[in-house]
């Protein structure tokens, strides 16, 4: 037992090395079978090792985040495969077939051309709904070559039905055979019209991956029908090119049910038993278990039957209130709907594949009938909540718009790309997914964010998964996405700044204690001035029914900046994210000091309202950590960032990436304890030594934390803005600082805030690579263990640079290559360090006999 942990240790290791290094010279399933361990297991041996060592890179991570997709939806389409042929296809066929058309022949052929066909026409290898999609085009390519006495029914009596109509079963390599099939299915849909309907897809949807994307690909595979089944040599070679490619999954290894590709049993079942790593204020509720391709179709079902009675043009109701505007805006919504059409075909196209334009056509459409239904529902509000129905203004405003169809489109993205695992429905993201649909409508993230709780209150018949994956959208806004680089956020923000100078009262968006309202609507939102109006309004609070006027380019001195809504609203929300993150960090590392809690958010409240530049292309969470750090550097309490880092990995919605890649200066990245030390520390040194004098700053009061206005009560609840109408609940399956001082030049008391003698991936990982070859419990255990006595340091500390000497003083060899010096690098190290505990062993035993 022992040999194989050793064994699966190394196989973890020389992975790790050969991705960071890019010279993968073997496949996945090549690197399982030799170490005899499944997908699973590998999967959760490299996340302890990383727990314990912080030793996998952000590549590794993006690499076995693919891997991981990949396998799930592979998974998920086999157990999904052999069910249905189990409804399709007799165990044991009349004497009348053939013995080569035996029922695993069958499989086998139907799984490898899958696959192959997968490989070839999706650039989306991840996305279960179109992968599933042309699984069941394979299915009724082979259910109609396949003798009608192999198959029961419905299947038989649909097969029987197209041979005696003389259509051909077995169509022949030929220029005119895609056109042959296409023939043959208008004239004969019986079969993939069973086929959708047993699995409730869209036959539409079906008929044209089958069209545009599967008869392409078996003409240019050049698969032909013989005996009533494609040549199996000639898919298998195919197959066999494409995957020594991709280094990746052998997935043929489903049909023999392998050992390396089949779940963990004992995990399946502690999953069950454990709950997910939910918020503390987010509801948990219990839902029967669904496969993931049954969870898919059932919420693509959900959408269309919701979307049925909308179309893809404005209502007569909408037209009424375009009528109704000083502008109508009609001709340039339609206009800007056409447009967004091409735009999103192409985008699509271009992320899943040149032959997909049309199915991103039909998502698109999807989309604006909910973007149609959505706006509807919006000026309904404001129509009883103001008494107008003119909003000229509103209707007018092309970010509004161009925001509502992106959340329109995006709830509908959301819905077809449903994660294949169900183990981690949150974390795992597609190519498709969020912040994707920002980039096809060339929209910055802070303005969409502006739409989402107003579209969530105005579609109530929104799945319970489909308002967390919006209210997830928002969080992403506002803890990263709406600070980056060019977003308006900044302009607004300094003109705040200007307000305040020009104020004798502060800006609400530095009271975080004041009672959190959600009674704004998207029309106050996109209204809020951006820039300061020629003229204050004379008429109501909300300007809807003004005549859009030209904003001036430059602020006059003599005339006081007009407080934005959007930014006093954006600024309250930050600061509930913000202490919720950090009160749940708070509890799992310093629930012994409940003194420093105050303290912490005083000093991150400060630096989100008075140091927002240190926000700029960064994380909500790496201030967090930097700011409990400090403070528990300066009150002496002993706080290491590798605790805070282990602690902040179990928090929802977190990636690794936040803390092994911090912006320092402009292109230039590293860790966590590098930006603490160049940038934040530097920065705000002077306000976090405050916290250790006589006369500490004034604490900042806890923001009050109300019920999310995204989750639905277990009680009725009333509809918004109506009368006495309740509904009940829906039921759903900056600047670099060139002074930065060395630790040797500065004061006893700014000496204190620096993090000295931390790193992530240093020598501490080959003890305790060490340590887990060596047990002889064969083990993984963390290092801290209580009573464990601290190891001592290394002489001499390194990181991993090229062209470095070895820590040990040794030098490669020139004709080594990258991958055989690392591995070279760990060996020796390792031996060094066995060295040094043998040394140490011996002078304690002689310390004890004198």
């Amino acid at each position: 037992a022992c040999n194989k942990k050793k064994k699966e240790t190394w196989g973890v290791c020389i992975f790790i090395v050969a991705v960071d290094l890019d010279e993968v010279t073997f496949t996945f399933t090549e690197l399982l079978k030799s170490i005899n361990i499944s997908v699973c297991t590998f999967f959760q041996f490299l996340k302890e090792v990383d727990v314990n060592m912080d030793t996998v890179s952000t590549k590794v991570d993006s690499t076995v985040s693919k891997l991981k997709k990949k396998y799930d939806v592979l998974f998920a389409l086999y157990h999904k495969f052999e069910r249905t042929c189990g409804l399709i296809y007799l165990e044991q066929p009349s004497s009348e077939i053939s013995a080569e058309l035996s029922s695993v022949l069958v499989l086998k052929n139907y799984w490898i051309t899958f696959l192959l066909a997968k490989g070839k026409v999706l650039q989306v290898e991840d996305d279960l709904v179109i992968s599933f999609q042309l699984l069941l085009c394979v299915l009724d390519y082979f259910i109609k070559l396949s003798p009608p006495a192999m198959l029961k029914e419905p299947y038989k009596s649909s097969v029987s039905a197209v041979t005696v109509n003389g259509s051909a079963r077995t169509p022949r390599r030929g220029q005119n055979r895609s056109s042959r099939t296409a023939k043959q299915l208008d004239t004969d849909t019986k079969i993939i019209e069973i086929l959708c309907k047993e699995h409730d897809c869209n036959l539409d949807e079906v008929k044209n991956v089958y069209f545009t994307s599967f008869i392409p690909f078996l003409n240019s595979a050049g698969i032909v029908a013989s005996n009533g089944l494609p040549e199996v040599e000639v898919i298998l070679k195919q197959y066999d090119e494409l995957y020594l490619k991709n280094k990746d999954i052998d997935a043929r290894l489903f049909l023999n049910h392998d050992e390396t590709l089949q779940p963990d049993v004992t995990a399946s079942s502690q999953l069950e038993r454990t709950p997910l790593k939910n918020s503390p204020d987010e509801e948990i509720n219990v839902i029967l278990p669904q496969t993931p391709v049954r969870a898919a179709m059932n919420n693509i079902q959900q959408l269309i039957m919701i979307l049925n009675s909308a179309t893809d043009k404005p209502s007569d109701t909408l037209i009424m209130y375009f009528n109704n505007c000083t502008v109508n805006p009609k001709d340039s919504i339609l206009k800007r709907v056409e447009s967004f059409d091409h735009i999103f075909k192409k985008k699509f196209a271009e992320a899943v594949g040149q032959g997909w334009a049309e199915i991103g056509s039909q998502r698109y459409k999807l989309g604006v009938r909910l973007y149609y239904r959505v706006m509807e529902s919006m000026l309904k509000s404001e129509e009883e909540r103001l008494s107008v129905q003119n909003f000229s203004k509103l209707l007018n405003d092309n970010i509004f718009h161009t925001s509502l169809l992106a959340c329109a489109v995006e709830v509908v993205m959301a819905t077809y790309g449903r994660n294949a695992s169900q183990s981690d429905s949150t974390s795992a993201e597609t190519d498709l997914s969020f912040p994707w649909i920002l980039n096809v409508f060339d929209l910055k993230a802070f303005d969409f964010y502006k739409v989402i709780e107003s579209f969530i209150r105005a579609e109530p018949s929104l799945t319970r998964e489909m308002i967390k994956h919006l209210e997830h959208c928002e969080h992403r806004i506002m803890e990263s996405l709406a600070w980056q680089s060019g977003s308006p956020l900044f302009d607004l923000i300094k003109q705040a700044k200007e307000r305040e100078g020009q104020t004798d009262q502060p800006e609400p968006a530095s009271m975080p204690n004041m009672p959190f309202q959600h009674n704004h609507t998207a029309a106050d939102l996109y209204l809020s001035p951006v820039k300061s109006p020629k003229k204050k309004a004379s008429g109501p609070p909300l300007s809807a029914t003004s005549t859009p006027d030209v904003q001036p380019a430059v602020i006059p001195q003599t005339q006081k900046p007009q407080k934005s809504t959007s930014l006093t609203l954006f600024y309250k929300k930050v600061y509930l994210l913000a202490y919720r993150r950090l009160h749940t960090l708070f509890l799992h590392l310093l629930s012994e000091h409940p003194d420093l809690e105050p303290l912490i958010w005083t000093l991150f409240q400060h630096t989100l309202q008075n140091e927002y530049e240190l926000m700029r292309d960064r994380h909500l969470d790496q201030i967090m950590m930097c700011s409990m750090y400090g403070i528990c550097k300066v009150k002496n309490v002993d706080l290491r960032f590798k605790i805070i880092v282990s602690a902040y990995k179990e928090l929802c919605n977190t990636n690794q990436e936040t803390f092994k890649r911090v912006l320092i200066r402009e292109e230039q990245y590293d860790s966590i304890i590098v930006f603490y030390n160049l940038v934040f520390m530097q920065k705000l040194k002077t306000n976090i030594l405050q916290y250790a004098s006589s006369r500490p700053p004034t604490l900042s009061p806890i923001p009050h934390i109300p019920r999310s206005p995204y989750q639905f009560s277990n009680s009725p609840r009333r509809v918004p803005a109506g009368n006495n109408i309740y509904i009940s609940p829906l039921k759903s399956p900056y600047k670099f600082s060139d002074g930065f001082q060395s630790p040797t030049k500065m004061t006893p008391r700014s000496r204190i805030l620096v993090s000295i003698g931390e790193s992530f991936g240093t020598s501490e990982k080959f003890q305790k690579i060490n340590q887990m070859l060596c047990n002889s419990e064969c083990q993984l255990k963390r290092s801290a263990e209580v009573g464990a006595a601290a190891p001592k340091p290394l002489k001499r500390l390194r990181f991993d640079i090229e062209g470095q000497d070895e820590a040990d003083g040794s030098k490669h060899l020139p004709q080594e290559s990258k991958f055989q010096q690392k591995l070279a690098e760990m060996t020796s190290t390792r031996t060094r360090m066995q060295k040094q505990k043998l040394n140490d062993g011996n002078d304690t035993s002689a310390s004890e006999e004198k």
